[in-house]
């Protein structure tokens, strides 16, 4: 019956959440929208470290782990997060659910060589913004901004084991996705409203490369450490524009038409979001606890998208560090559920490298969860709590603050199977 319960959460989640805007912030106005870093909720919850690899657990950023995998596991994640958006006058309290990920990953030889696939966001728009001003006759002059859509990102991904402790791996992503922004002013004074209409369809690839090599350095302490790649993101965008007027009482509207974008080489741009490359270094002992930390850089300064950028944003060089870790006090208890639970906590501060009105964009988090067993072949559900902040409210910006809950399963295929006795 409890599998019954936790398998229709899973199909009720995918079927409703998947027509929700993956986010809320004013930030998606820019660029693609929200590029989101998804990891799995136990990996989220560390800090966001991919770095950490085990046998029985998915790690859907580093396909070095496949080499290590044991089980067939079925994962899935959602998560709501409330956000508080201030400025130096103003404040609003908002809030977001969507669903993470879905992901298999299928050992081909256990603990050799495996295979992983799924479906996980890669950026999200979902924004309506307000600008009052007063023009040079003394006029106001109202402009609203709206957006919504996204990006998604099937992968791929394959990894093996070289030798004992040294692990390989890659993942191909296709991405794909619909952007729509929307700009409409209203002038006092003035009968009708103009009102710009842009979409881009978005499609395109990149790759995600994993090397891992975790020595013992003792009979109970490993070493870990993880060099990953993911490539530059070369995106094709197919763009339409339309322009016209209508009247701002009833939304009707009065003359509309399409932009010849073919004249000015914009019917069709291509977005470069450049390659990241990322450190990890950790240790611990098996099935008891980890401690790590993890460090990538982005040459965010050669982010380039034509038909998408705004005046007041330039790019710099991106960087972002994690730490994180998780103990389990005795992972074959008999006694005790508690001693069972892992449990998991981590920090991390990200410096996008997008800048707005001169002041950068950084997010900085605390992390904490747990890992809760269910039955006895490695199934386990993951809850995740983050605190966070982003942004500020210096220079006519918006400072987020929020709270995320996450909610994640890993199944193990013996999960589904039906017991018999014979």
């Amino acid at each position: 019956m409890v599998k019954k319960i936790v398998l229709a959460i899973c199909c009720f989640a995918t079927i409703t959440l998947s027509a929700q805007n993956g986010t809320v912030s004013p930030y998606s106005f820019f660029g693609i929208g929200d590029l989101r870093s998804i990891s799995t909720v136990e990996n989220q919850m560390m800090g966001g470290l991919a770095m950490y690899t085990d046998s029985i657990h998915l790690n859907i950023n580093n396909p070095a782990s496949l080499g290590k995998i044991g089980p067939t596991i079925y994962a899935a994640a959602v998560s709501h997060r409330e956000l508080r958006l201030e400025t130096f006058s103003a404040e609003q309290n908002t809030s977001v659910t969507n669903l993470d990920y879905l992901a298999i990953a299928l050992p081909l030889k256990v603990q050799r060589m495996g295979l992983n696939f799924g479906l996980k966001p890669f950026s999200s728009v979902g924004y309506n913004l307000l600008d009052e001003r007063t023009n040079s006759s003394g006029n106001a002059v109202t402009n609203q901004f709206s957006g919504d859509g996204g990006i998604n990102q099937l992968f791929l991904s394959a990894g093996f084991r070289l030798m004992p402790g040294l692990h390989l791996g890659a993942t191909v992503n296709y991405h794909f996705g619909r952007l729509e922004n929307n700009r409409q002013q209203t002038t006092e004074g003035v009968q009708f409203g103009t009102l710009d209409l842009r979409e881009s369809q978005i499609s395109g690839f990149d790759f995600n490369y994993a090397l891992t090599y975790e020595p013992k350095i003792s009979s109970k302490h490993t070493l870990f450490s993880s060099v990953r790649v993911r490539t530059q993101t070369n995106l094709t965008s197919e763009n339409t524009q339309t322009i016209g007027t209508f009247v701002p009482l009833s939304g009707n509207e009065i003359e509309v038409f399409d932009v010849n974008l073919d004249e000015v080489n914009l019917r069709f741009t291509e977005i470069k979001i450049p390659t990241t490359y990322s450190f990890g270094l950790g240790i611990g002992e098996d099935k008891h606890w980890f401690v790590g930390g993890e460090y990538s850089l982005q040459q965010f300064s050669d982010y380039s998208s034509p038909f998408l950028e705004a005046s007041n944003t330039r790019y710099e060089d991106a960087s972002a560090i994690a730490f994180g870790g998780y103990f389990i006090p005795d992972y074959s208890s008999f006694d005790s559920y508690l001693k069972r639970v892992v449990y998991r906590a981590g920090l991390r501060l990200d410096n996008s490298g997008f800048v707005v009105n001169d002041k950068e964009l950084s997010n900085f988090g605390i992390t904490f969860g747990m890992g809760l067993p269910i039955g006895a072949d490695f199934t386990n559900l993951n809850l995740g709590f983050e605190l966070g902040r982003r942004g500020t409210t210096m220079n006519n910006l918006v400072r987020e603050s929020y709270f995320k809950v996450s909610i994640g399963l890993s199944l193990n295929a013996r999960w589904f199977l039906k017991r018999q006795i014979n």
